[in-house]
């Protein structure tokens, strides 16, 4: 008989011990911790997957797009000293004057569940070269080949160019060719030679060039006053590079934006000789990125950082109840509710890719909360502990939608959060007596 009650009252100390109870609810955290670890290497491959579609189709329809240009290149020989042996070297122009307008078409393509923002776009470039004085360049006339003298126009993927590009150049049309014939300028795109006169003092030019992108698509200030005017049917614009516009409008038509740079800006002059600046013009990059306002799988990962926390909140929201209501909980049923808690956030990744990120954060949202309020009341046996649990769970939830919401603030209104949780539970336990509960 004795022992038969020792055995009763070690069952009852296992069932009702605080302490233990808190080490078994501790360590039932951190193994729920793995399937923490595993979503957000889900995640990460399905976001990966995204990129790699997204990147498979703008291979095909054109990558982002920089175009920097017009150079004038004009070669003359060059001797060497005492010598009647000469080698080539080029004269280098910047325009004096360079506007660029353009209009972008976007459009928007899918592979499945996956989209890529892509466009059309309509470039016009004009202006003006101004003719150096060669001998301020110790160059003397008769060196110079102006019969061969070139133009060139950079354009980072050559595959999106869908038309002709139309080059006038003193009111001569020229045809352009792919590449570039004096190298260490420009890395990629097309250019044409342009028989120039002895005299001539400036060379105005006109380009119109059509051509897909993806994303992205920047210039290269490389006039000494270079104006840029670029409009778009695409209502969320991110401008990025070196310079932002001096004037933008942005609306849920699309946006207009305009730039006015001056050499000053820049670390290269308007004219030189050789390779001396290769490539260095594309230090100065600045446009315009198409952007996705909604990143499901940034989302997603910025909610799952939230997860080990969730699930401690809530486990300590039963813990409480344990002890008011005096209804003990096994440790399965709270690795029940720690599972139902991570299952919120696969629901979010798998309905996000299927619709809009609210709606998805919703539905999930609700189910889970729903899910374990109707468990709550089975396993406490208690309508009013659960719906209180329900509500509980609804702010949580509630309250980390707002942190998503407000990336800016979100440290400092999830700092503000803990700290009246805290506060919270501080006020409900200040009367526990701890000691007789463990007792």
């Amino acid at each position: 008989m004795a022992d038969q009650n020792t055995t009763v009252k070690s069952k009852g100390g296992f069932k009702y011990s605080t302490a233990l109870k808190m080490f078994t609810i501790g360590f039932l955290f951190l193994v729920l911790l793995t399937p923490t670890t595993m979503i957000k290497s889900l995640i990460r491959e399905r976001s990966n997957r995204n990129a790699e579609v997204v990147k498979e189709i703008s291979s095909k329809w054109g990558g982002h797009q920089a175009i920097c240009g017009p150079v004038l290149s004009i070669p003359y020989k060059e001797y060497s000293e005492g010598t009647k042996n000469y080698s080539i070297e080029y004269i280098h122009i910047l325009p004096e004057e360079l506007r660029i307008d353009s209009f972008l078409d976007s459009e928007v393509r899918y592979r499945g569940i996956y989209e890529a923002v892509l466009y059309n776009a309509d470039v016009q470039l004009s202006g003006v070269f101004i003719m150096p004085k060669l001998k301020d360049l110790g160059i003397k006339e008769k060196d110079v080949i102006f019969q061969n003298a070139c133009i060139s126009l950079g354009i980072e993927d050559m595959k999106g160019i869908r038309r002709e590009i139309s080059a006038i150049v003193n009111d001569v049309p020229f045809s352009m060719n792919p590449g570039i014939e004096t190298k260490g300028i420009i890395a990629s795109g097309v250019s044409s030679k342009v028989q120039l006169q002895n005299k001539v003092t400036e060379v105005r030019f006109d380009f119109k060039i059509n051509l897909n992108g993806s994303k992205q698509i920047n210039f290269v200030p490389l006039g000494k006053t270079t104006e840029v005017s670029l409009s778009c049917d695409w209502p969320h614009p991110s401008f990025n590079g070196v310079f932002l516009p001096e004037e933008r409008s942005i609306n849920d038509k699309g946006f207009d934006a305009k730039w006015k740079i001056l050499h000053l800006n820049r670390d290269f002059p308007q004219l030189w000789i050789g390779d001396k600046y290769k490539y260095e013009m594309g230090k100065f990059l600045f446009g315009v990125e198409l952007f996705k306002p909604v990143d499901v799988y940034q989302k997603s990962m910025r909610a799952v950082k939230y997860a080990s926390l969730f699930v401690l909140l809530t486990f300590l929201a039963f813990f409480f109840s344990e002890i008011f209501k005096k209804k003990p909980l096994h440790p399965i049923q709270y690795t029940l509710i720690g599972c139902a808690i991570i299952i919120f956030y696969l629901l979010i990744i798998a309905l996000s890719e299927h619709m809009n990120f609210e709606k998805a954060y919703l539905i999930s949202g609700a189910a889970v909360v729903l899910l374990i309020t109707v468990y709550a009341a089975a396993i406490l046996r208690s309508v009013l502990v659960s719906i209180s649990m329900g509500c509980i769970l609804s702010v949580f939830y509630s309250y980390l939608y707002m942190l998503l919401q407000m990336e800016d603030y979100a440290i400092l209104m999830g700092s503000i959060g803990l700290f009246v949780i805290l506060s919270g539970i501080m006020l409900i336990t200040r009367k526990i007596d701890w000691y007789s509960i463990s007792s």
